[in-house]
């Protein structure tokens, strides 16, 4: 029996407990929404069609067998490339790496795997997770980029090729290209998801995180790839877990829009429709409150840069002085800029850094997230991947945060905002997100799926 086809991890779930779709229901349904959109999309580096059914075979045995290993069971799931999956090649959008297979998978794979998800592909990746342009489009409208670096997955979840997806986020790579696509996206806290056997850009700053529909989603995802990994040294042995139950809670959160210059500079369209969802959620209840942050704040843009630079050279160093014209110029300025930079310069980064994750969680003495929007436009034209301006102070920090869609720009595309918690605090901003998540009531879908008898920008 089939239903249509889902659009978010919960509705999938259900069906499948209540008999009302299979697991291979599900992988047929996004299978054949890649065959529609692909070509003009180009979401994917691959689809890994009879491994996904044999999967998905696999999961409907074990529910009928009454083996259920939760929310995620049957629920397919793309994978960012820069993410080892066993068997397949780690390209990272590069030449520079060729073809050779991965042998084992990295350890969020392996988590979702034993979850009873199912590894549909490999989503495209700007150049090692840079800021040259990718080859993926924005399908709500074709002109436009999906953002960076987590292009192919957050359009691949828009579309639904899959219901949700691994990204990673180093400056604004998952909250960028959510905000741009009109889906959810969750930055965790630095060290709260295992970054072994994914590719490193900045090893100070790189995070990996869920794309999906919605906050509750982005929460069943976030509880199976939580949690310490031996095998990475950044992870914190601290407790994780819980955040799908959280985002149940009823409790109207307490929010603090940042009244600081850094995050006035987005354009008219994006403050007016930022500032509309704001007053929706204080007309629901919630407690709207002012911060403002420390004057070490505006140095922000120019330690991340410095940071990121100095590590990317270090990772590329062999690779970029034996081949260096296969590299892209946005990531071959990023390594040149390291190469030229000071050890001191460098240490001084480390240490602001560090100052400042500290200095603003005062900023949360009396609230239980932070409001910012999620992007200083909506989504520019596809020579550029947008500005990461609004999201790199918290891949710098560590600190954790959701992006969510609140309504749709003058040009039509839509807007997202930007919840920042507390560092290991994530049950809470799942709290506070999904409560303003169903205030918004954000339902929009990108043109794309209308069919392919509408007409699109190209």
């Amino acid at each position: 029996m089939t239903i249509s086809a889902p659009s978010t991890i919960g509705e999938a779930a259900a069906a499948m407990r209540q008999g009302r779709l299979s697991p291979m229901d599900l992988v047929e349904q996004c299978l054949a929404r890649i065959e529609a959109t692909e070509p003009r999309v180009r979401a994917w580096v691959l689809v890994d069609d009879a491994g996904a059914r044999q999967a998905a075979r696999q999961a409907a045995e074990e529910l009928a067998r009454g083996h259920d290993r939760g929310p995620l069971h049957g629920i397919p799931c793309g994978i960012k490339d820069i993410v080892d999956v066993a068997g397949w090649p780690t390209l990272a959008g590069s030449s520079t790496r060729g073809g050779q297979a991965a042998l084992h998978d990295a350890t969020v794979v392996a988590r979702l795997r034993h979850a009873g998800a199912v590894v549909l592909g490999k989503t495209v990746t700007t150049e090692f997770a840079g800021f040259d342009p990718p080859p993926t489009k924005n399908p709500w409208r074709l002109d436009r980029t999906p953002g960076g670096s987590s292009s192919g997955s957050a359009a691949a979840v828009a579309l639904g090729g899959c219901l949700a997806a691994i990204g990673s986020q180093t400056g604004g790579s998952i909250t960028r290209p959510a905000s741009f696509c009109g889906v959810a996206g969750c930055k965790p806290t630095f060290g709260r998801v295992s970054t072994q056997g994914v590719v490193p850009f900045s090893r100070h700053l790189d995070h990996v995180g869920p794309l999906a529909r919605s906050v509750s989603d982005l929460a069943a995802m976030l509880d199976i790839i939580a949690g310490y990994d031996l095998a990475d040294a950044a992870t914190i042995d601290a407790p994780a877990g819980g955040y799908l139950a959280a985002c149940h809670g009823a409790a109207t959160p307490r929010l603090a829009v940042v009244h600081d210059p850094f995050f006035a500079l987005g354009e008219g369209t994006i403050s007016r429709v930022t500032r509309a969802a704001e007053d929706r959620l204080r007309g629901a209840g919630a407690a709207l409150g002012a911060v403002s942050f420390p004057a070490a704040f505006a140095a922000v843009s120019l330690h991340h840069r410095r940071m990121v630079a100095v590590e990317a050279a270090e990772y590329h160093e062999e690779a970029f002085r034996h081949q260096r014209e296969k590299y892209g110029p946005q990531i071959s300025s990023v390594i040149e800029d390291g190469f030229q930079t000071g050890a001191i310069d460098y240490a001084r980064s480390l240490v602001h850094r560090r100052q400042l994750a500290r200095t603003l969680l005062a900023c949360f003495a009396d609230y239980d997230a932070l409001l910012t929007p999620a992007t200083t436009t909506t989504a520019p034209g596809l020579e550029t991947t947008g500005d990461p301006k609004f999201n790199a102070p918290w891949s710098y920090v560590g600190y954790p945060t959701v992006s969510i869609p609140c309504g749709l720009a003058d040009d039509g595309l839509p807007v997202a905002l930007q919840l920042i918690g507390r560092p290991f605090d994530e049950a809470r901003l799942f709290q506070a997100a999904a409560w303003c998540e169903r205030v918004l009531a954000f339902d929009e879908r990108p043109r794309l799926l209308e069919g392919s008898t509408a007409r699109h920008p190209e």
